[in-house]
């Protein structure tokens, strides 16, 4: 089977400027997209669409073909999904004799993707040979249900009419809904031939429930920050209580319960090849040796770490300059944990 990725990477992006060939973690961004095509089990050829030669340039050291530069009426803020593929599969037709069974588009603003998720679509498309597309989905936070339109006198519509005052009604008494969050889209080329459309009239459905999509400074720097931190090779100081066990103001330390959440995301950093290095005030103020419980405690919560210290000051406040919010820190792997 023929299947196709085109990677489409123009070069005027506006919110991040140039952010598809923008280093993130040490790699163009525009990379990651074809690592994950690369990786792919089914994908066997990999197409970058772009109106710049230096974008060309830096997709083939990474392993993309690039046989044409994308027409620049093709390349602007408006330009459709449609506009670009359309040429592409043309341009591959007319050119090369070259026709795909299955285009993949994997945009170059998501450096983090699940391989599996790209081969699960694949074995989705070719088990169901009716199926015009498959778009990635995710449960949407704002339902549809509960928006309106304002007309330019202040009165307010529902957007959805079907269901008599929904805006009304408890969220759990409606409809799940999703958004498709542009990570991977799948089609059949009949969809540009026959229906010329992205989608067809058989669409599908692949349910995800992560989301790195880049199209602001913060959202570039959120998963240029994280990517860095699952390249591993750092080192990692975590206080215990507070942040590993929750705080008990009695200093009951052998009955603490264990934070879910951070020993997750330490886990995380260590099977990343990340070194995690425990530091803890127990014992500083009363002078009880806290080490054996401790240890006791930290394996049965599940808490991977490669040192462990004891005598840390007690103190109101820490100051350090390589400090991490623990809040932000669950906050990158929100989508993991």
């Amino acid at each position: 089977m023929n299947v196709l990725a085109i990677i489409p990477a123009r070069s005027g992006s506006k919110s991040v400027p140039h952010k598809n060939i923008r280093q993130i973690a040490g790699k163009p961004m525009l990379a990651y997209s074809i690592e994950h095509a690369i990786k792919s089990r089914y994908i066997n050829r990999i197409i970058v669409s772009t109106d710049s030669e230096e974008y060309a340039s830096i997709a083939r050291e990474y392993g993309a073909e690039t046989p044409f530069i994308r027409p620049a009426e093709y390349a602007t803020d408006t330009a459709l999904d449609y506009d670009v593929f359309c040429h592409a599969l043309n341009w591959l037709k007319d050119k090369e004799g070259y026709e795909a069974e299955l285009v993949v588009q994997l945009r170059p603003t998501y450096p983090i993707r699940n391989i599996e998720d790209i081969d699960n679509m694949i074995e989705q498309m070719i088990s169901c040979p009716d199926a015009d597309s498959i778009r990635s989905i995710a449960p949407a936070k704002e339902i549809p249900y509960k928006m309106w339109t304002k007309g330019e006198n202040g009165r307010i519509c529902p957007l959805i009419t079907d269901i008599s005052e929904c805006y009304n009604m408890p969220r759990q008494q409606l409809p799940k809904v999703y958004y498709q969050n542009a990570c991977i889209d799948i089609f059949r080329p009949r969809c540009i031939w026959e229906y010329h459309s992205m989608t067809g009239k058989h669409i599908l459905g692949y349910e995800m429930d992560k989301n790195y999509d880049i199209d602001t400074e913060e959202e570039f720097k959120r998963t240029s920050t994280y990517l860095s931190l699952m390249q591993g090779g750092k080192r990692f100081v975590f206080d215990i209580d507070g942040v590993i066990a929750e705080f008990d103001e009695k200093l009951d330390y052998a009955n603490v319960k264990p934070r879910t959440d951070m020993v997750n995301v330490i886990k995380k950093l260590h099977e990343a090849g990340n070194e995690i290095v425990l530091h803890t005030a127990r014992g500083y103020v009363t002078g009880i040796d806290w080490s054996e419980v401790t240890k006791e405690q930290m394996e049965r919560f599940g808490v991977p770490y490669d040192e462990i210290h004891f005598g840390k000051p007690n103190a109101d406040y820490y100051v350090d300059d390589k400090m991490m919010d623990m809040d932000a820190l669950l906050e990158l792997f929100e989508n993991e944990v």
